[in-house]
């Protein structure tokens, strides 16, 4: 008997064990060995070379030698950068909501694990009931029977007389009592357990997880893309603060030019033209304030909304203008076979393809027999007070199977839905590595073209500015026709803002470039920091992970 048990529990156990459906394994990423922009990638540190460059920014070498600084925004040496950086973390809207999307992935989890549990339920109920069976005793002709038994000549009075009006009154008060409504008084517990033995409970658990982790990647996917972001944002306002402080030098050039000009009017050494241009040259520059004020002005109101705060929030922090962040000597960008593992795209890309995996088993599952043990225990009475009695007692117990017979191809539809999306999430991954490796690529090149750029228009701003000091001292000196201040003039305005353009863009493109390689996420503050706590009292994150 013991090993009619053992073997009895062992069948079970193997039988539980059995997971129908495909098991999910890591998808090949297929990355190539290296970069595609070689060029950009092992390219030596190019130094400017030119008489007068401005040095406000170096020149940034990539390196493959190691994996990106996850603090990569650090490196840009801008306390404020750093600051606004922090304070988005902690109070961004979106980020925010994603936090609450991870805790209702959690909660799918949970529901869907408890599904291979028991279900018990305790049951108390109360009816009146009216049985109904008056008319089938009257249709059997019980009640004449009942009649006939205190008349005279009935057996009951032959055997006893006058036996018979008794044993008539006491049918007829057994009768009543038969047909009369009752009071039905019921307490006790109901259980039920899917044993879930070819495993549907168990692919849905793990469907469920990887919703889950699908979910964290969609937030580590929004805190790189508000890392950067902010930073590409705060480097546009330095570059339009930047370009303002240059039109404002260039206007007080001018107005010398003016002025100078003015005097050899006067002298009888210049026209009335010439002052007029001059006036002219001066006001198309003064036109451009307004222009870098506004862009000023949407720079600082997007950063508030960055940083969920009102407009005009941020006035006092950014208000005093300061250079457009350098860009670090050293960009490291590793290896593309660390990108898969990096940039959250790709592992939200991955774990959507697991749980799509896993609802294929749940659909395959579906075509063997459900199993499940259920059970019921209580007391049952027509008074309350005797529900407390062990003779009211009643149980039952036992297995029941569900098997799937006809479904009007239900089963077999939903499988084939079930492969489609798979391999729909099958693309999608190779899609999401494919967009990393051209948003590398892209990075890498903007890099190198826009850092050469610049450094040609650094060169271009200091021939200009010597051509301009030679005409204006010529002009001084009446060597030369104004016109030809005019042009160095507005050849040096143009120069300084491609060359304001141009730093902007450099700075850009290097944090384009780290949001490309998707490092940041792995050592920000806890995800549970950036959620409303008394919205999620109970949500727990570190890094983004489960803990």
């Amino acid at each position: 008997m013991n090993r009619r048990i053992a073997f009895g529990l062992a069948f079970a156990a193997l039988l539980s064990a059995c997971t129908v459906g495909p098991d999910f394994k890591t998808p090949d990423a297929r990355i190539p060995a290296s970069w595609h922009d070689s060029q950009a990638a092992s390219a030596p540190e190019m130094k400017s070379g030119a008489r007068g460059t401005p040095p406000a920014q170096g020149t940034s070498r990539i390196t493959t030698d190691s994996d990106p600084d996850p603090r990569w925004w650090r490196a840009f040496g801008d306390a404020t950068l750093d600051q606004l950086v922090e304070r988005a973390v902690g109070s961004n809207l979106d980020l925010q909501q994603a936090v609450l999307r991870i805790a209702e992935a959690r909660a799918q989890v949970q529901g869907a694990a408890a599904q291979g549990l028991p279900d018990v339920r305790a049951t108390a109920s109360y009816q009146r009931e009216q049985l109904g069976i008056k008319g089938f005793l009257e249709s059997q002709g019980v009640y004449d029977k009942v009649d006939q038994l205190g008349a005279p000549g009935s057996p009951v009075n032959q055997f006893a007389p006058g036996s018979g009006a008794a044993v008539q009154n006491g049918a007829s008060n057994l009768l009543n009592q038969l047909t009369s409504p009752i009071n039905l008084w019921q307490a006790g517990f109901d259980a039920s357990w899917e044993l879930d033995l070819f495993g549907r409970v168990r692919r849905s658990v793990e469907a469920a997880g990887a919703q889950e982790q699908a979910a964290i990647e969609s937030h580590n996917d929004a805190l790189v893309s508000l890392v950067a972001e902010v930073a590409q944002t705060y480097t546009q306002l330095r570059g339009a603060q930047a370009q303002r402080d240059i039109a404002v030098g260039l206007i007080d050039q001018q107005r010398e030019v003016l002025t100078l000009t003015q005097s050899q009017a006067h002298a009888g050494l210049a026209s009335d033209a010439d002052v007029r241009n001059a006036s002219a040259q001066l006001a198309q520059t003064q036109a451009q304030l307004p222009q870098f004020e506004q862009q000023i002005a949407q720079a600082s109101n997007a950063l508030s909304y960055l940083l969920g705060e009102a407009p005009g929030s941020l006035d006092s922090l950014l208000a005093a203008a300061a250079p457009v962040p350098p860009v670090p000597p050293t960009v490291p960008v590793g290896l593309p076979s660390t990108l898969a593992r990096r940039r959250p795209d790709i592992r939200r890309a991955e774990a959507n393809l697991h749980a799509a995996t896993a609802n294929v088993g749940v659909a395959v599952a579906q075509f063997y027999p459900d199993i499940s043990l259920t059970g019921q225990v209580g007391t049952r009475a027509t008074h309350a007070g005797d529900l407390t009695r062990w003779s009211h007692l009643f149980y039952s117990f036992g297995p029941s199977v569900s098997l799937p017979v006809f479904q009007g191809g239900a089963l077999v539809s939903n499988l084939r839905l079930s492969q489609a999306q798979q391999q729909e999430a099958a693309l999608e991954y190779r899609k999401a590595v494919l967009t990393a490796l051209s948003d590398v690529d892209n990075a890498l090149t903007a890099c190198r073209t826009d850092q050469s750029r610049r450094d040609a228009l650094a060169r271009s701003v200091a021939d200009q500015q010597v051509a301009f000091d030679l005409a204006r001292d010529s002009y001084r000196q009446g060597l030369v026709s104004f016109i030809n201040v005019l042009d160095t003039e507005r050849q040096l305005s143009q120069a300084r803002q491609q060359y304001a353009q141009g730093t902007t863009q450099v700075t850009t493109d290097v944090v384009a470039l780290y949001k490309a390689l998707g490092g940041g996420w792995e050592t920000l503050p806890d995800a549970a920091d950036t959620a409303p706590r008394a919205s999620v009292p109970a949500t727990s994150l570190q890094n983004g992970q489960a803990r």
